[in-house]
């Protein structure tokens, strides 16, 4: 068997998959905030990263270079873009288009309280079954854990919703605030 390097490893299939995730959600971003307007091809970007998730998995199995490298890379990328999108909302969400100052700042809390549970919650799963010398996602990883976390992991349609789910509302969420700006979209719509 041959000896696999560190750049080896840099250059496997998922990592590269992996890397244009990088890419995609920090150009949503640069789009999102400097360019509000195309907020369009903003919500492509980032759910091109989003997509790109389902793939570096697969592709890591099908071409077998899992690797710890590429599953950190894939977590803090996750965590990152989760992060970043709900910190862009918390802009979004302001008291002009909200209506009020105590308004904007419930939405503010609200997108901060996610963003605490999402990067929270993912470090308490991953430390807890690495102790164990576990994968976060094993069912021996989550043996007695609350029934929540043993489904999460082990159905892969119920994480599947759950993580399709969340993301879906946050894209929706911020496009939604564009069309709120737009108010000949709106009347276009039906809605104005």
């Amino acid at each position: 068997m041959p000896t696999i390097s560190a750049s080896d490893v840099l250059l496997y299939i998922p990592n590269l998959i992996g890397y244009a995730r990088v890419l995609c959600t920090l150009a949503s971003f640069i789009l999102m905030i400097f360019f509000p307007s195309r907020w369009f091809l903003a919500i492509w970007l980032y759910v091109a990263s989003f997509v790109g998730d389902l793939f570096d998995g697969v592709a890591a199995r099908k071409f077998d270079q899992c690797s710890t490298y590429g599953g950190l890379l894939d977590m803090v990328t996750d965590r990152c873009a989760t992060t970043g999108l709900l910190y862009i909302l918390a802009g979004e969400y302001d008291a002009k288009l909200v209506g009020s100052i105590t308004g904007a700042g419930l939405y503010r809390l609200a997108f901060l309280l996610l963003m605490l549970l999402d990067i929270s919650s993912h470090w308490c799963q991953m430390y807890s079954t690495a102790s164990l010398q576990q994968h976060h996602k094993s069912d021996d990883g989550n043996t007695g854990r609350f029934f929540l976390v043993r489904w999460y992991y082990h159905y892969y349609y119920f994480f599947g919703y759950c993580c399709v789910g969340a993301e879906f509302t946050y894209v929706a969420l911020y496009g939604l605030a564009h069309v709120a700006e737009n108010d000949t979209l709106l009347k276009a719509l039906g809605d104005g």
